[in-house]
């Protein structure tokens, strides 16, 4: 795993298909269960994808928490 990679599943969004448009953190475990079984595509989707996979299975998604709330703290604009 590369911890670069955690802030980019807050960020890349699922380029097809049912979930379309959803950032990858927030698929659903069955979605990329699904993908494991069936293969990750290649790529940077792939590899983030099968990075979420694993961190849902193994009831890690809490380590996305202070990401998340970082993201949602508002940016201070210089005075």
């Amino acid at each position: 795993m590369n911890p670069e990679d955690l802030p980019l599943l807050l960020e890349r969004q699922m380029p097809y298909g049912k979930y379309q448009g959803r950032v990858i953190a927030d698929l659903p475990g069955h979605y990329l269960n699904w993908f494991a079984r069936e293969g990750f595509p290649r790529g940077e989707i792939g590899r983030l994808l099968a990075l979420m996979q694993e961190i849902d299975h193994n009831g890690l998604s809490y380590l996305l928490d202070p990401l998340r709330k970082a993201q949602q703290r508002p940016s201070r604009s210089p005075r």
